[in-house]
């Protein structure tokens, strides 16, 4: 039918609208299943007999379920998945701060909207009907449900952090976790120290291991006994320093791989009476040197002030950011694989021998 016309010629017919794709309702009913048995089919999660497994995924591909339908919406969406299903406030720490508010205006500048998911959706079937274009999956484990509900659904997925479950073609930003764990080491070995405690181990994601495996191996390396000290979110006295500061051969160095370890360092230091260079006349005598990977400007104002490692979440969020746009409108990655954002060392007061702060 041919478009009406005005004075001024054709009218612009508007664009069809999308059709909406099969809900999981939709699936059950088809494969006379409830709606939980399809979240499992799919997700590949629960108690689910193969045969039934299997069933659900042809009836949900008959049915058209993932396909892409209708023109894209200009709207992308960021999740952090490490503890998916447990309502953890990420947005509070500095690191993730940052990243979403640069991750907001690099896709602003892109002509997308950005959705922010918390962290306890991550269990729910919501996955499956999102109306975006492209996600962008922070600290994905291994077995991450998310990821499988938006690969199911073909959409672009663009990580930080290396995924748990990676594949040929995977785009993801991140640091060099090996290179900057060896430069903090040697810049406290340099500093004096000689008994380099490491205040990590709550998680499982790869940047916990990544460091606590190149902190094993530089100490290997100097016949230099590991030591590595398990972090608590809840332990704001750093009573998990108890037993090494008040032992025989208490760390004269501490580097704390999350954002709260230097102020536990710090609290658990000014109860056993150890001193932090920088701290005030005297109070470096005993030297107790930290650092910590944190982007909280306030360490900057501390006393004593904190040497920090700082990540660039700024520029590592315009990366991935950049990465799923390309993604998503060409249908291809520039560069598969990790693309590096550089880590950089912020030396203060806290890491410098005594006498040079």
């Amino acid at each position: 039918m041919p478009a009406p016309l005005h004075a001024s010629g054709p009218v612009p017919m508007p664009a069809p609208a999308p059709v909406p794709g099969p809900t999981l309702a939709d699936i059950a009913r088809a494969a006379e299943v409830s709606t939980a048995t399809v979240s499992h089919a799919l997700n590949g999660t629960g108690r689910v007999g193969e045969s039934t497994r299997r069933r659900v995924r042809e009836v949900a591909g008959a049915l058209g379920y993932g396909a892409r339908r209708g023109p894209h919406n200009r709207s992308l969406g960021i999740a952090v998945t490490t503890y998916a299903g447990f309502a953890w406030d990420f947005a509070r720490i500095a690191y993730y701060a940052r990243l979403l508010i640069a991750a907001t205006s690099a896709a602003h500048a892109h002509g997308y909207a950005l959705t922010t998911l918390p962290a306890d959706r991550g269990a729910e079937p919501l996955w499956h009907t999102l109306a975006v274009d492209g996600m962008l999956l922070i600290d994905s484990p291994a077995d991450d449900p998310v990821l499988r509900a938006l690969r199911a659904r073909g959409l672009p997925v663009v990580f930080d952090g290396p995924p748990g479950d990676p594949r040929p073609g995977d785009v993801w930003v991140d640091n060099d976790h090996t290179a900057t764990t060896r430069e903090v080491l040697d810049h406290l070995a340099a500093s004096g120290a000689r008994r380099i405690a490491l205040h990590a181990g709550y998680g499982r994601e790869f940047y916990t291991g990544a460091v606590t495996s190149a902190y094993e191996h530089w100490c290997a390396e100097r016949r230099r006994a590991p030591l590595v000290i398990p972090f608590d979110p809840n332990d704001d006295a750093g009573h998990a320093f108890d037993s090494a500061f008040t032992g025989p051969d208490r760390p004269d160095a501490v580097y704390c791989v999350y954002d709260p370890g230097g102020r536990q360092v710090l609290a658990a230091a000014a109860r056993h009476g150890i001193g932090i260079p920088g701290a005030g006349p005297g109070n470096g005598a005993q030297g107790l040197l930290l650092v910590c990977a944190s982007e909280d400007p306030a360490y900057a104002e501390n006393e004593p002030s904190v040497t920090t490692v700082t990540f660039d979440p700024e520029r590592i969020a315009e990366s991935a950011v950049s990465s799923l746009v390309k993604l998503v409108e060409s249908g291809h990655a520039e560069s598969t694989g990790r693309l590096t954002v550089p880590a950089g060392l912020r030396v203060r007061a806290s890491s410098r021998p005594p006498g040079m702060y």
